[in-house]
Formats: structure tokens, C-alpha cells, sequence
């Protein structure tokens, strides 16, 4: 087994998910922080008007991050299946697709973004306070599109190779390069929201390039050579089956919040500066359940693909359970201490009454959310990308949305009626879970099931 591989499918289950999920959540904690660094210090050094540029533009540049992160996702099952079965030819096959349509991606969502910029923003209702800052984030943030797509690819095809603790290195150094850039950029030579964008590009650049190279110098299974990047028909056919509805799932999510973004626009720039400020925050809240979940995916496909489903079943079990705990106690150090977390982004009275009113409902998702992402960790593994991208869809569009515009425009409650939909939104995603999972139909393997269908090469 190379230094790549870690067989998830023998041992306790506890001591496995633990072992792989804290430095899947460390590592995130660390990627959130450097995200978080961008808004603290431009809210600190440039005010207001950086912050919501940041945050409107980071907006923007998320929604395609997680268009590709989703597609790649399908790549990622696909490895973790084929490792559980002991399938070396397939991994190499998967991975090469994997990075092949990232480049051409990225290439592709780049020149449109350059293009779309401006009326993208005009239809988020940017206050004009703020254009000119968010226009410059998003111009350098789109032009560094490689970098952020190839760094979040090769750490998720590293995860679900069974490797979290690489990515973590990595993501470390990042880390540090970021928050010194922005120190230079921002605070230091007062670039305002360009500083941010450049310094989060730059500091990708160089987790990408470090990721690279210790690859090619353990001989990972693909070795980044011109002549590598390939695409096979019949791993690609399956990396969209996959792949592409988590894609779209992600897209509609984001695309759904964006919409939020919009409707808080039209309260103002000390709200959107807000706003952001909460979302940054909620990096940081949500981060365990997202890294178990990520965690449970990977074991449970590796298990699945070894049909080994009571493991799978536990590691969910597992994973839910300390999700949850985690989540509660998020909750309540929200609902104690809502102007204290605020006052870290900034310390204009304005800002901090409305995210103050918008965080109180909003953060009532963090205690349905560990539920939601855990289960869905588990029916991702088996390759049942399809039913979250329905659910999610469902979710985004028929509660998050219009339950945030009844709630905050029609019934007149602002920002707290506002910041209802996510846990809205999430609750009836959780019922639908509970509909899947009782049912018993989540029990396929799709990946073995699509594979086996695939014509004979």
C-alpha cells in the first residue's frame, strides 16, 4: 500500500473515523481561517465597503469552486470504491479523467467569468458602496481559478484514497502565506479587497504547487506529466453520473444563498458587511459536520465497495452522534454571545445590530445540520449522489428562498426573518433523509451497479 492509501475497511470504526476525520477537520478549520483572515483584516483596516466586496465577490467565486469541488466529488467516490475492491488500474484511469476536465474547467469558467463579471453583480444587487471593490475580488479570485480547483481536487482524491493528514500540511502552509499577504496587502500597503483576493490566490498557489510536488516525488498514481492528462470515455461517462448532480447540488446551494446575498443587499452596506462577516463565522460552526461527513463518504464507499455495509451503517452512527454534541454547543455559544463574535469583524454599531438580528434565527441550522450532513455522508459513499441533488434542490429552492423572503419582506421581521431560511431549508431536508433512509432503498452500491452496465472496453 503506497503512502497515498489508508485501507479503511479493517480495524475499530471509532478509532478509524476519528483517526481520518480530525485532520480532515483541522484542516479545515485552517482553510476556514485564512478565509476568515481575508474579512477580519479588511474589516478592520478598509471598513464596511471592503468587507461586503469580499463578501459579495467571495460569494461569486464560491458558487464555482463548488460546481467543480461536486463534480470532482464523483472521482473522489469512484477511487474510494475501487481502492475497497483492490482496483489499481481503475484508480489510475479515474484520476487522470479527474484532473483532466479540471484543467479544461477551469479554463473554460475563467474567460466566461471575465466576460459576466459586471452583470453579475448588478443583478446581486451590489451596493454601490462596494462595487468597485467587489468587481476587483472576483477579477483576481477568477483569474486564480486553477489554483483553487487544483488544490481542492487533489486533497479530496487524497481523502478518498483515505489520506487526511497531507491535505492538512498543506493546507497549513497556506495558511500562514495568506494571513502574511494580507497583512502586507491590506494592512500594509491598504489594497483593500484586491489585496484579499490576490493574497487567497497566491497562498492557493503555492498549497497547489506543494501538493504537486511531494506527489510526484512519493510517485502517486498520477504523475503530472503533459502526456498524462488523458480522458478515459468510460471513467468519464461515470465521474458525471456521479459527480454531476453533487455539482449541481452545489451550485444550486450556493446559488440559493446568493439570492440571501441579494435580498440583504437592498438592507444596505452595513448588513452585507454583516452578513459576510456571519458567513465566515458559520465556516467555522458548520466545519466539524462537514468534515465528518466528508469522512463518513470516504469510509463508507470504501466499505460499500468491500461490502462491508455494517461498518458503513456504524461510522455514520458515529459521526452523527458527535456532529450533534458539537453542534449544540455552537448554538448556544451563538445565542450568549452574538455581538462578541460580531465585534471580532468590526465595530461599527450598525453592522453589529444587523448581524445580531440575522444571526439568532440563522444560527438555529447548527442543530439540524450535523443530522443532514452525516446521513448524507453515508448515502454519498454508496453513490446515491442523485437523491441529494433532488433533496438539495427541494431544500434551496422550494423553502431556503422563499421562506427568507416571506419571513424577512413580506411578514417585516428584516434580517431575522431573513436569516430563517437555512435551518428552514435544512429541516426539510432532513425529513426527506428520513423518508430515504427508512425506505431501505439507499442499499445500493450505484458505482458497482453503473460500472458493471458499462459496455466492455
Amino acid at each position: 500500500m503506497s503512502k497515498f492509501e489508508n485501507n479503511l475497511t479493517e480495524g475499530p470504526v471509532l478509532s478509524k473515523l476519528v483517526r481520518f476525520s480530525v485532520p480532515f477537520l483541522i484542516s479545515n478549520i485552517v482553510q476556514s481561517l485564512y478565509n476568515v483572515a481575508d474579512m477580519l483584516i479588511v474589516g478592520n483596516f478598509c471598513g464596511p465597503a471592503a468587507m461586503s466586496g469580499v463578501n459579495i465577490g467571495g460569494q461569486v467565486t464560491f458558487i464555482l469552486t463548488n460546481l467543480v469541488i461536486g463534480l470532482c466529488s464523483g472521482g473522489t467516490i469512484l477511487i474510494a470504491q475501487y481502492l475497497g475492491a483492490g482496483k489499481k488500474e481503475d484508480m489510475e484511469k479515474t484520476t487522470a479523467t479527474v484532473f483532466t476536465v479540471l484543467v479544461a474547467a477551469a479554463a473554460i469558467l475563467t474567460a466566461l467569468m471575465l466576460f459576466l463579471k459586471t452583470p453579475i453583480l448588478r443583478l446581486i444587487r451590489t451596493p454601490e458602496e462596494s462595487f468597485a471593490e467587489a468587481s476587483s475580488y472576483l477579477t483576481v479570485t477568477v483569474c486564480g481559478l486553477i489554483f483553487i480547483f487544483a488544490y481542492n481536487a487533489l486533497s479530496g482524491i487524497m481523502r478518498g484514497m483515505g489520506d487526511s493528514k497531507r491535505p492538512f500540511v498543506f493546507v497549513l502552509v497556506s495558511c500562514i502565506a495568506n494571513i502574511g499577504l494580507d497583512l502586507l496587502f491590506v494592512a500594509g500597503l491598504s489594497m483593500g479587497a484586491f489585496g484579499a483576493a490576490l493574497a487567497t490566490v497566491i497562498s492557493q498557489a503555492i498549497s497547489m504547487a506543494l501538493c504537486v510536488a511531494y506527489m510526484i516525488r512519493n510517485k502517486f498514481v498520477f504523475d503530472f506529466k503533459p502526456s498524462s492528462f488523458r480522458v478515459d470515455k468510460a471513467k468519464l461517462s461515470l465521474i458525471f453520473q456521479l459527480g454531476l448532480p453533487s455539482a449541481i447540488q452545489n451550485t444550486v446551494s450556493s446559488i440559493s444563498f446568493t439570492f440571501i446575498t441579494a435580498m440583504v443587499n437592498g438592507y444596505g452596506v452595513y448588513a452585507s458587511a454583516a452578513v459576510g462577516a456571519i458567513g465566515k463565522f458559520n465556516g467555522f460552526a458548520i466545519m466539524p459536520a462537514v468534515a465528518m461527513s466528508a469522512s463518513i463518504s470516504t469510509m463508507a464507499a470504501q466499505n460499500i465497495g468491500a461490502d462491508k455495509w455494517d461498518r458503513a451503517i456504524k461510522s455514520c452512527r458515529i459521526g452523527v452522534l458527535v456532529s450533534a454534541v458539537i453542534g449544540v454547543a455552537v448554538f448556544v455559544v451563538v445565542q450568549l454571545f452574538p455581538v462578541q463574535i460580531l465585534s471580532i469583524f468590526g465595530t461599527e454599531p450598525e453592522m453589529i445590530a444587523a448581524g445580531t438580528a440575522y444571526i439568532r434565527t440563522f444560527s438555529l441550522d447548527y442543530l439540524v445540520v450535523p443530522f443532514v450532513f452525516c446521513i448524507n455522508g453515508l448515502f454519498t459513499g454508496a453513490g446515491h449522489t442523485m437523491f441529494s441533488l433532488i433533496n438539495s434542490m427541494l431544500s434551496s429552492l422550494v423553502l431556503r428562498i422563499p421562506v427568507s423572503y416571506i419571513f424577512g419582506n413580506v411578514l417585516g421581521w428584516g434580517l431575522s426573518g431573513i436569516g430563517m431560511g437555512a435551518p428552514a431549508a435544512t429541516f426539510g431536508s432532513l425529513l426527506v433523509i428520513i423518508g430515504f433512509l427508512i425506505s431501505g432503498r439507499w442499499r445500493v452500491n450505484v458505482v458497482k451497479q453503473r460500472g458493471e452496465a458499462l459496455p466492455a472496453k
